[in-house]
């Protein structure tokens, strides 16, 4: 399966002053295999060391010296080391992350040579770690599950993915290919983005078999709280964990996740899911201007699962309940559809950045709105709705135009692509505003298709 990054690798690649790569994401994203399928892809010679698995390699970079640690690593590994034609893939690096440090010596001395870590659980070693870590030494990349149109690839539909990336929002869009997305949008749902659950689809053409996987990967994430460190309740964390899927698209009340636990405890079960990535916390901002994370209120936020398949799996749903619904919805309606457009947008941004992401609501009596996304593309803010099927009431988008004085809104939903001028459906309030709706298989042409229609 290809991935999309695959092409920013290629460019990293070939920078002059390229610096060691930190790939960054929760467990079974497929970090591991992209480091491989780029080593292949561009012809470099692999040198993967896994340090959960070999901790006996850590003592080889005891020394400030690359040279002498790439001396180490060819003994110990019986395999020559030619900077400029070896990938040095250091793989589970929070098992050591002592290492992290000396990657800054490589980017000093010896930055010739092409250097990429990973590790599942970093993000704890960033927040605890105890040692100086190569700030301005590094570059980041953040990984999540495979996208939709990485989807269509991988199970053989590439001619649907080109479709999609050419599409004008002013011409007029088949039926018959509309309907045949809409069905494999609904086949992404059951399945998700997880590289395996994708793989197995593709090896056997069984959903049984994907809900193995599927089922298998949420018991690894339970397994791994272990691994969190031992002064936290492990029973409480698994009990968020399993509670979390059901509360996707809502406003986070620690009541709901536990009516018998001190919200302080539970805010710190939920940090810990958040440093593994299995949940994003989608804050509020209240959208006055640029940038959006400098009004955010992060007592209030709503959150967002990892993957949309797995989701589906831990709230029971199998792919015979998501066919067969005219609106993809779970008993908290439309929950499944915020979880596929959230998890999208939440990666759209380049992947040296940290995923962000955030929503708009007003709690007053009698006037109650929310804008599920709040994006921003330059200086411009741009409200994202997410309607489950082919209709559904705009007000929350209409009063949110109003207020923050816009005149552009965005609306996905089930419907056939569109983009007209429609009046502010409020009272006292004359004015218009272009609205474009796009069917959920299209959010990652979101960008492309705003900058079309302004």
């Amino acid at each position: 399966m290809k991935r999309i990054l695959l092409n920013y690798l290629g460019k990293w690649k070939d920078k002059k002053k390229r610096k060691p790569l930190v790939i960054r994401g929760a467990r079974q994203v497929g970090k591991s295999y992209l480091v491989r399928l780029f080593a292949r892809e561009y012809a470099l010679e692999l040198l993967e060391i896994n340090l959960e698995l070999n901790d006996d390699y850590i003592a080889c970079f005891q020394s400030k010296e690359p040279k002498q640690i790439i001396s180490l690593l060819e003994l110990k590994a019986s395999q020559k080391v030619i900077p400029g034609k070896t990938l040095l893939f250091l793989d589970e690096i929070q098992a050591a992350p002592q290492v992290l440090a000396t990657l800054r010596y490589f980017y000093e001395i010896l930055p010739q040579l092409h250097v990429i870590t990973a590790g599942s659980l970093l993000e704890f070693v960033f927040e605890e770690h105890s040692f100086s870590m190569p700030v301005g030494r590094v570059e980041y990349m953040h990984l999540g599950p495979l996208t939709f149109k990485e989807f269509l690839d991988g199970i053989g539909k590439e001619q649907l993915r080109q479709f999609i990336e050419n599409y004008h929002y002013s011409t007029p869009f088949p039926v018959v290919l509309h309907d045949e997305l809409i069905k494999m949008f609904k086949l992404y749902l059951a399945i998700g983005g997880m590289p395996e659950a994708i793989q197995v689809y593709n090896d056997t053409g069984s959903l049984l078999e994907v809900d193995i996987i599927k089922q298998s990967i949420l018991l690894t994430y339970r397994d791994d709280f272990s691994k969190y460190g031992r002064r936290f309740n492990h029973s409480r964390i698994q009990n968020v964990f399993q509670k979390l899927p059901f509360q996707i698209g809502q406003k986070l009340k620690y009541v709901n996740l536990a009516q018998d636990e001190k919200s302080s405890d539970l805010k710190k079960a939920m940090h810990l899911l958040e440093l593994a990535r299995i949940y994003y916390p989608v804050y509020h901002t209240a959208a006055n201007g640029i940038p959006l994370r400098a009004q955010t209120n992060e007592k209030m936020q709503k959150p967002l699962f990892l993957d949309v398949g797995l989701l589906t799996k831990a709230c029971g749903m199998s792919y015979i309940d998501i066919e067969a619904a005219d609106k993809v919805t779970l008993v908290n309606s439309g929950s499944v559809s915020e979880q596929f457009i959230g998890q999208h947008l939440l990666y759209a941004s380049p992947c040296y950045e940290e995923p962000e992401l955030f929503y708009w609501c007003r709690e007053k009596r009698q006037s109650l709105a929310e804008i599920d996304y709040i994006l921003s593309y330059g200086l411009q803010i741009i409200p994202v709705e997410v309607k489950a099927g082919k209709t559904g009431t705009l007000k929350s988008l209409h009063v949110f135009i109003k207020e923050k004085k816009l005149d552009y809104g965005v609306r996905f939903n089930a419907d056939k692509p569109s983009c007209c001028d429609i009046q502010i459906s409020l009272p006292g309030s004359p004015g218009m505003f272009r609205l474009l709706s796009l069917p959920m298989y299209m959010v990652e042409e979101l960008q492309r298709i705003v900058k079309q229609s302004l």
